[in-house]
């Protein structure tokens, strides 16, 4: 429908200039007496229309041209061809819309990008937990069916409630470590910054493990200035302090030392988790931090492998960073940089 109008207003533009040609030369033969004028008067209207007439042609032929280009610019992105004759430094129209098509394609690539990214996480995840709870759950089923199918010594019952029962705590942590996990990776847990005293969140980070640096037999120790202030979420980097500190009392043996450490620097206030432990190879400084993640040597003691990947969330997120420093069979060193 829209091409019929478009040819019958061309045609209408044709006829219409043709009637006021015929007009003006009705008017040229009756108002102007010398033939010579009159002609010379038709000559220069019929050079003016077939300028005006080339110039139309002219410019359809360059939209035509430009349509052309921009059409193959977008065959060749959607076929993940490189675009033939692109000038991105061409000062033309159809360099500059086409360089704005090719910013928009990069930028719907990486949005599929990311999205396939965040596909194979989910994947990942859903991976991961499954083979997390696999473990305590079917110690949990083998123990009641036990218990169901057996007339057990109230000893023996008792001790397979107290492993039921631990097996529990262990889905029960497991669960708070994901939900913890979810909210720091999908952003909807809430920092609340304030100028507050460090050596209060490091006795709060503390507390979480006295009890089992005790039972361990290893010395626990602090070095904060108590009026050390640092703008900073009091519960969440107690939290990542306390996972850190975790960590060192899990992993170092009995009589051993943790001790906390903070020196206030010029940009940075930084804390140093120091522990006696079996410490961590050089060429796994960054796999500590990654989800899951638990070296074979440990792979036996307690643990889903996210302590540390919360609190270097936690710590990044208040615009802070974490560093590691270790030798094997000597212990380890992790420092808690945070904006001063």
């Amino acid at each position: 429908m829209k091409q019929r109008w478009m040819s019958v207003l061309r045609v209408g533009m044709v006829l219409l200039s043709a009637a006021l040609f015929a007009a003006l030369v009705w008017v040229l033969w009756q108002t102007v007496p010398r033939a010579s004028v009159r002609y010379g008067i038709l000559a220069l209207c019929v050079a003016i229309f077939l300028v005006v007439g080339l110039w139309a042609w002219y410019q359809r032929r360059q939209v035509s041209l430009f349509a052309d280009d921009l059409c193959e610019t977008l065959d060749a992105l959607m076929s993940g061809r490189a675009v033939e004759g692109y000038q991105p430094y061409e000062d033309s129209l159809t360099a500059k819309v086409q360089g704005k098509l090719m910013q928009y394609f990069d930028i719907m690539s990486e949005g599929k990008r990311q999205s396939q990214r965040d596909k194979e996480t989910v994947q990942s995840l859903v991976s991961d937990i499954s083979h997390q709870v696999k473990t305590p759950i079917a110690n949990i089923k083998m123990f009641t069916g036990i218990l169901r199918g057996h007339n057990l010594p109230s000893e023996k019952r008792a001790e397979f409630l107290a492993t039921m029962d631990g097996q529990i705590d262990k889905l029960d942590f497991l669960m708070q470590s994901l939900i913890k996990m979810s909210r720091l990776e999908t952003g909807t847990f809430t920092l609340h910054m304030e100028e507050a005293h460090l050596s209060d969140t490091i006795a709060r980070a503390m507390s979480t493990v006295w009890a089992k640096a005790e039972a361990k037999g290893i010395d626990l120790s602090a070095e904060c200035d108590p009026a050390i202030t640092v703008q900073h979420d009091p519960k969440w980097t107690a939290e990542a302090v306390g996972n850190i500190l975790d960590n060192a009392v899990k992993y170092t043996p009995a009589g051993g030392k943790v001790m906390v450490t903070v020196r206030p620097w010029q940009f940075y206030t930084r804390v140093d988790i120091t522990d006696t432990g079996i410490g961590i190879p050089e060429e796994h400084y960054n796999d500590v931090f990654q989800r899951f993640y638990r070296a074979q040597e440990v792979a036996a003691q307690e643990g889903v492998g996210l302590g540390l990947y919360l609190a270097n969330g936690i710590i990044i997120r208040q615009k802070g960073y974490i560093s590691v420093k270790s030798k094997v069979g000597t212990g380890t060193t992790f420092s808690v940089y945070l904006l001063s």
